[in-house]
């Protein structure tokens, strides 16, 4: 059994509308079973969780089945699964709780080649605390962000280091291996932004080293919420601020307010939903998942050369994604065009390729492009050969135009 793209279209409503979507870093588009799971959990009773009535019974199932799909997908303990509304709003609630022991002339570490939400609040909270902010810049000729430049950075006073496994604006994926052993050996913490990784590649997060991994499920088949991995233990030496009857068990003690349940069974099935992309049946969930991203990988990597050799026939156009790993997400700009003028004119043939920096401000910066950024060209395991030559002809007609 191979990669069935055309069988995983399907299954997803919105395609029907017949636009080519390479807007998939910004968020994907729903499968049915994601909807149906939403659909399930509003329909069904459903109150604040607990043991006796059939809705706190429900409430409880659902979180429950989130955590261990959350788990299986990432690697982790499902007792180690935070849920947020949002991978920038959880580790804006980190940064505040990490930031306690900081002290005056302590050092935090930030990539520029990050999206602003694992920057600012990084950033901000350093300089609350009187601690210094290192910045581990990329190269902008290939877009790669060594392990040595970081390595270089770290210190004794180095409390934690925040980097991406992945950019949400060129793909590059650094080695975050390397990286977390030389960040481990100088005795801090790594954050790893894993939104646009959790996309595109298996997450193993005691390979990545990651002591926290955040990612966003709308970005992989599911509905609009954060979730944060990190190891029970670790969890368990953080006291974030809480309501005094709100328990104190982790990981709930960084949970505020009534969970969103509905959101949450959509991701337990988005889970299930890759899972099952799984070229053979046999195997656990995370066996499966995999299996499945093997899969992903290997679908996406031949439509990203292929759509990388069309662009390369084009005269006029900059490809700005050429990191030696690199997720199928490419960002172009133009000579003499505006890349929001791309955009536009893609949109009325009904090829969408957002354009702008995506909050990878300083990414952008740091490329040359300043805060315009450029076209975003996103591939998602749902894209196919026909959205390729869509894509090639609509950016053709555009420079001729």
């Amino acid at each position: 059994m191979t990669y069935d793209v055309e069988a995983l279209r399907a299954r997803i409503p919105a395609l029907r509308a017949g636009v080519a979507h390479f807007d998939g870093p910004g968020g994907t588009q729903t499968p049915a079973p994601v909807i149906a799971a939403i659909t399930d959990a509003l329909s069904n009773p459903l109150s604040v969780r607990g043991s006796a009535a059939p809705g706190e019974i429900n409430a409880e199932t659902i979180v429950r089945d989130f955590r261990r799909a959350m788990a299986d997908l990432l690697g982790a303990e499902d007792t180690g699964i935070v849920v947020g509304r949002s991978a920038t709003q959880l580790t804006y609630d980190f940064s505040r709780v990490l930031a306690r022991s900081w002290a005056p002339g302590d050092e935090v570490v930030v990539s520029r080649l990050d999206h602003d939400a694992n920057i600012r609040p990084w950033v901000q909270a350093a300089e609350r605390a009187g601690a210094v902010v290192r910045w581990a810049d990329f190269d902008p000729a290939t877009g790669d962000l060594s392990a040595a430049s970081v390595g270089a950075l770290l210190t004794d006073r180095t409390r934690l280091v925040a980097v991406t496994a992945a950019s949400n604006l060129i793909g590059t994926r650094p080695d975050m291996a390397a990286i977390a052993e030389l960040v481990h050996r100088a005795g801090a913490l790594l954050y790893v932004d894993g939104v646009h990784f959790a996309a595109h590649a298996f997450v193993d997060v005691a390979e990545l080293g990651a002591d926290f991994y955040v990612c966003s499920p709308y970005k992989f088949f599911g509905p609009h919420h954060g979730v944060l991995a990190a190891s029970p233990r670790l969890l368990e030496t953080l006291r974030p601020d809480k309501l005094a009857p709100s328990t104190d068990a982790v990981p709930e003690r960084f949970e505020f307010g009534t969970l969103p349940y509905e959101a949450l069974a959509g991701t337990r099935a988005a889970v299930d939903f890759l899972a099952d992309l799984a070229p053979g049946p046999t195997g656990d969930r995370r066996a499966r998942l995999r299996s499945a991203y093997a899969a992903i990988e290997e679908h996406e990597t031949v439509l990203r050369e292929s759509a990388e050799h069309a662009l390369s026939q084009l005269d006029g156009v900059t490809r700005h994604s050429r990191a030696a790993l690199r997720t199928p997400t490419m960002l172009l700009t133009f000579d003499n065009r505006s890349a929001l003028d791309a955009h536009h004119f893609l949109a009325r043939s009904q090829v969408h390729a957002p354009a702008g920096s995506f909050y990878a401000l300083e990414a952008s910066r740091h490329l040359g492009l300043g805060d315009a950024g450029g076209l975003r060209v996103g591939l998602s395991p749902y894209n196919n050969a026909d959205d390729v030559e869509r894509l090639f002809a609509g950016l053709s007609a555009f420079l001729r135009a």
